[in-house]
């Protein structure tokens, strides 16, 4: 475990600009780290506190201090990721994705009604061919068997993502609705991420490398799951993005395209963005550019909050 005071000495606190709102967010924040075993990051969502946000912590600490894992494959497949954006903007969002055969479609946002949900999957459907939805957790079971109806009415989605917000709620569900289930904050912000699994309440996990306090920890906490995966980002920089498709390189069986495209979203990175192949990224080491590092430097009053932030989370890593 690095000291604190070399963690501060090599942190770098960047705002990136976004080229749709995202979770609420035009602007998204995050602390980089630049270790001697190469770049973390430290983006834990603002509104986390410090209990949550310590294993983002953690797993930048092992990206920057720690040697990574073998992996076996050299390339990842991902989906393009379509933010709750009106219909007539999905061809703009989609030309981001070159090549992508799935699509993860934002559902469930609040101001929204099923109709929009509707019309921007249908709009999705008319460019890629195999279509999953995420509703982050918004819906309740009733309003959730009325989505899968309405959502599947003009062709097949390959799952819905957290529908709803409990494990008991997901298992329900599942017992309702032909429609694959797919769970990630059931596992990523619970105190036993395998409790999902273990109820039978999800067909397929959403793993998150930062959330889960890293690859180590998420590759660990994957051996223990019998059913498929799917690695996805939580809006990383391009730094991030990294951490996730080696944490999918290293996975012995990947059945599904994996939900970390999201570069696309921003307007300018770290680094130059990486565009897709043919639906897939290639897996290797990110450093970030010195210019674009100085470009994106957030103001000093956010640095001094992620600082800050540093030091209210360092503390629990030893709990």
């Amino acid at each position: 475990m690095p000291s604190l005071d070399d963690l501060l000495e090599r942190l770098y606190v960047v705002a990136l600009p976004m080229r749709v709102r995202f979770r609420g967010i035009t602007v998204r924040e995050l602390a980089l780290i630049d270790g001697p075993a190469g770049w973390g990051e430290f983006g834990a969502f603002v509104e986390y506190q410090p209990p949550e946000a310590a294993a983002w912590l953690a797993s930048a600490i092992e990206a920057a201090y720690r040697p990574a894992p073998p992996v076996l494959r050299d390339r990842v497949p991902i989906n393009a990721t379509v933010p709750a954006v009106d219909a007539a903007r999905v061809p703009e969002v989609l030309d981001r994705f070159p090549g992508a055969q799935t699509a993860k479609v934002k559902v469930a946002e609040a101001g929204q009604c099923l109709a929009d949900d509707v019309a921007r999957v249908n709009a999705v459907r008319e460019r890629v061919p195999t279509v999953r939805v995420d509703a982050n957790a918004g819906w309740t079971v009733p309003q959730a068997v009325d989505a899968a109806a309405a959502l599947t009415a003009d062709g097949d989605l390959e799952y819905l993502e957290q529908p709803c917000a409990t494990v008991e709620e997901l298992a329900s569900l599942r017992a309702m609705i032909d429609v694959p289930i797919a769970a990630d904050e059931s596992i990523r912000k619970a105190e036993d991420p395998l409790r999902v699994v273990r109820a039978k309440a999800a067909d397929i996990a959403v793993l998150k490398v930062a959330p889960l306090g890293g690859v180590s920890r998420m590759l660990d906490i994957a051996a223990q799951i019998d059913i498929p995966i799917v690695v996805s980002s939580a809006l990383d920089s391009a730094v991030g993005i990294g951490r996730g498709l080696l944490a999918a390189a290293a996975l012995p069986q990947l059945q599904h395209a994996c939900g970390l495209g999201t570069g696309g979203l921003f307007v300018e990175d770290v680094v130059a963005p990486a565009v897709p192949a043919n639906g897939f990224l290639p897996v290797g080491p990110v450093v970030p550019e010195p210019d674009r590092l100085a470009a994106l430097a957030a103001a000093p009053d956010r640095r001094q909050w992620w600082i800050d932030r540093v030091r209210a989370c360092y503390p629990l890593l030893f709990g």
